[in-house]
């Protein structure tokens, strides 16, 4: 009887560490729609989304690497040492709000996301592209070549696609700035992406 509690106990030393280590990490690597810029950090749809997956999918932990203002260029420079940190199995890569905000050119900004999405794949994480669109008031032209950019980062890499991550938001639903969605719009942001997200679980 002795003999099997020492076996037992062995069992459950050895058995107990690996499980406190099974969490898998899903990186949301993104901009203030991420961040949860203007709203309490509990009501983002950040946390909204590890609140959901806790009870659906306990094994994964949702780790917000997101910072207000980061463009493309900023997340490029992040990425590789946000990777070694935090070893996601998967990344939500959310990136390009500002970069189109500020005018910048969106060959360059296609560069830095392929070579984002590059190393992410490196790494054997998967990714989930969130599209963002501009205001009209941008002009037709620009606005049009900065929405069809996600959808053709997507089939280059062969990566799962939101379309347009504020897809339904309503206007009153947004802060002051008409930029960045209220606390009452990140519950349904949370819904939206997380239709396209757990495929990418199983």
């Amino acid at each position: 009887m002795k003999t099997f509690l020492k076996i037992a106990l062995l069992v459950a030393a050895l058995v107990l560490p690996a499980c406190a280590q099974a969490a898998k990490n899903i990186l949301v690597f993104g901009d203030s729609l991420s961040a949860g810029y203007g709203i309490a950090r509990d009501d983002s749809w950040v946390n909204l989304l590890q609140i959901e997956l806790k009870k659906s999918h306990p094994q994964f932990e949702v780790v917000n690497a997101s910072i207000s203002g980061e463009t493309t260029s900023g997340g490029l420079r992040r990425i590789g040492k946000a990777m070694q940190e935090h070893h996601p199995v998967l990344v939500i890569l959310e990136l390009g709000a500002n970069d189109g905000l500020r005018g910048g050119t969106i060959a360059e900004m296609e560069k830095n996301l392929d070579s984002i999405i590059e190393q992410v794949q490196q790494a054997h994480a998967r990714i989930l592209l969130l599209g963002l669109q501009l205001p009209p008031n941008y002009g037709l032209d620009y606005t049009r070549q900065f929405r069809a950019l996600y959808p053709r980062l997507s089939r280059k890499h062969d990566i799962a696609l939101v379309p347009f991550m504020l897809k339904d938001i309503p206007p009153e639903q947004f802060q002051a700035d008409n930029l960045h969605p209220n606390a009452e719009a990140q519950p349904r942001i949370m819904r939206h992406i997380l239709k396209s997200l757990l495929p990418l679980l199983r």
